[in-house]
């Protein structure tokens, strides 16, 4: 969509007599919501508007957006900036507030991730006789970082970097394996359409996103919800992506323990790998 200069609200009240009723409710939420829609995801606004994700993502383009995700950067840029560090010197500032916010994220986790629900997805994993990992843009990281630390602990794993790869290993997924799906949004749509494919054959999968209803958490299995929901020019803040690294962290320890000796002989092989390899 081009720059607009006017604001959200104006722009979606100027199509309201544009649109069906359906859609007319999804826009009297995003006018209701304004700002805070930043903290919603599709799923939310679908039940406040009593309709389905898709019919939300529809309305959105009839606004003349590309979809959801476009109306909540619109909705961001118009949200009040977090009280930032009153430090001038702008690398300290940068710094202070992007603590800050890590820190409130993983503050978060006690509120957003229940014990039960860990040791359910860890279970899950330890039953799956193979482990696909998927994840788009800056959730590649953690992605990463999720594969090798389940490879460590002698876990069968996939982790394709091209998304269409990844939706075919996620189709070849028999029952007995598990996919576990990173998406910040939870509305990524190739790693949502993977989770799906994998939903379909029978096997179960583990999602990671920081909101607790999105059309990932919809075809999951176990949903664990960690995360900043901020936007920042169209992108999370660093704090959702350490937020999932420490979930990872906290998912491989409990599938440790439930693998006990099995576990701990692979993490030595892990350990004389990664020395040969130091000088």
């Amino acid at each position: 969509m081009e720059e607009r200069s006017v604001a959200l609200a104006a722009h979606v009240r100027a199509h309201l007599s544009e649109l069906r009723d359906t859609e007319a409710r999804v826009a009297q939420v995003i006018l209701d919501k304004g700002a805070d829609l930043v903290r919603l995801s599709v799923s939310d606004v679908a039940a406040l508007a009593r309709t389905a994700p898709s019919s939300v993502v529809r309305a959105c383009q009839r606004l003349g957006f590309r979809g959801f995700q476009e109306v909540k950067i619109a909705a961001a840029r118009e949200a009040p900036p977090p009280r930032p560090s009153r430090d001038r010197d702008p690398a300290s500032r940068a710094l202070a507030d992007t603590v800050r916010a890590a820190r409130d994220a993983l503050d978060g986790l006690a509120a957003t991730l229940p014990v039960d629900r860990l040791r359910e997805a860890a279970q899950t994993l330890h039953a799956a006789t193979r482990v696909l990992v998927v994840g788009a843009g800056l959730s590649g990281a953690v992605v990463a970082d999720a594969a090798y630390r389940l490879r460590a602990l002698g876990s069968v794993v996939d982790a394709p970097l091209d998304p269409i790869t990844a939706q075919l290993a996620a189709g070849q997924l028999p029952a007995s394996a598990a996919c576990l799906a990173v998406s910040h949004t939870g509305a990524t749509r190739s790693t949502v359409d993977a989770a799906r494919r994998a939903r379909q054959g029978g096997a179960s999968v583990v999602a990671l996103t920081s909101y607790a209803r999105s059309p990932l958490s919809e075809t999951s299995t176990v949903t664990l919800v960690a995360g900043g929901q901020d936007l920042v020019f169209g992108l999370e803040t660093v704090a959702s992506r350490l937020a999932h690294l420490a979930v990872v962290d906290a998912l491989t320890l409990t599938l440790l323990s439930l693998r006990g000796a099995t576990a701990e002989q692979a993490l030595r092989l892990s350990a004389d790998v990664t020395a040969d390899h130091a000088y």
